[in-house]
């Protein structure tokens, strides 16, 4: 499993490569939006037409959220062998059609998998995988033929593949968004209608909440990659909460060394009810800070 995630990172920056023909998917992005006046503040009126060319010229396929693979060690309890583990996320995305549909939308398909590894523990199981696949509709948001971001309206489903008692799953309506302010500065919001289906996890929604909002800044020289999110659940004042800082490791690459700091409940779905405190750091493959997605 370990051998095929390491594939799977390297033939994502593979593609990348490939798909610029010079050193990453950033060139594509810094060419093709950021060098265009519909993305910068101070802009002159470009055609929407225009503007979803451009957009549409971008890679069908590539880096959805996160790509990492991370160690870390527990905060709110002893640390041994069997508290610290191994923790790496694999998310991809396809867009399916141009943005020719009604209303200029278009479908897309993603792919995230999370796994908790016991990597310390003997024989070092794998605690909890989190599959989630979902079918979207995305619209570009093209304000006085300025381009601002991208709403979508997903069909998804998540759940751990196991049986019996420890099966754990649920379906959900979602509706998201991502705004950018500028170059640095991106805002996102996602709330969902939460279909559970699971027997072992009626109560999810308790710790899951229904919706999330983050906020994601890049220093100028996009060295330094800081992101928040913040998923409100039952309960004045509870808060689940991710914290992620990342370091680009080169100019014309994408991985970064990574920091993740989360706080909660429901970071695994197996585990969906523990209150969970921990730090991890380890590398990750991004997308670019200007990607729709």
């Amino acid at each position: 499993m370990f051998m095929i995630f390491i594939l799977h990172l390297f033939a994502i920056q593979l593609n990348a490569q490939r798909l610029t023909g010079n050193d990453s998917i950033d060139n594509i992005i810094h060419t093709h939006i950021r060098h265009t006046p519909f993305y910068k503040n101070s802009q002159i009126e470009v055609d929407e037409e225009e503007i979803l060319k451009i957009m549409d010229a971008l890679p069908a396929f590539g880096v959805f959220k996160d790509n990492y693979f991370t160690t870390g060690i527990p905060l709110n309890t002893s640390i041994d062998r069997n508290s610290a583990d191994a923790m790496f996320q694999i998310s991809i995305r396809h867009r399916l059609t141009r943005s020719r549909l009604p209303f200029n939308t278009f479908l897309y398909l993603t792919y995230t998998q999370k796994s908790f590894w016991d990597i310390y523990a003997e024989s070092a199981p794998f605690r909890d995988n989190n599959y989630n696949p979902a079918l979207g509709i995305g619209k570009y948001i093209i304000h006085n033929n300025k381009f601002k971001g991208t709403a979508f309206l997903q069909i998804e489903h998540e759940s751990n593949g196991k049986a019996d008692k420890d099966s754990r799953s649920w379906n959900l309506i979602s509706l998201s968004s991502k705004y950018f302010f500028n170059l640095q500065f991106a805002l996102g919001f996602k709330i969902w209608i939460p279909l559970v289906d699971g027997e072992e996890n009626r109560d999810l929604i308790d710790y899951r909440g229904i919706g999330t909002f983050s906020l994601n800044y890049i220093t100028k020289d996009a060295k330094w990659w800081l992101s928040s999110d913040f998923n409100p659940r039952r309960g004045w004042g509870n808060m689940n909460t991710i914290i992620t800082a990342g370091f680009k490791v080169s100019k014309n690459a994408n991985q970064y060394i990574y920091a993740r700091f989360y706080n909660g409940r429901g970071d695994s779905l197996l585990d969906y009810n523990r209150y969970d405190m921990n730090i991890r750091i380890g590398l990750c493959i991004k997308p670019d800070f200007g990607s729709i997605f």
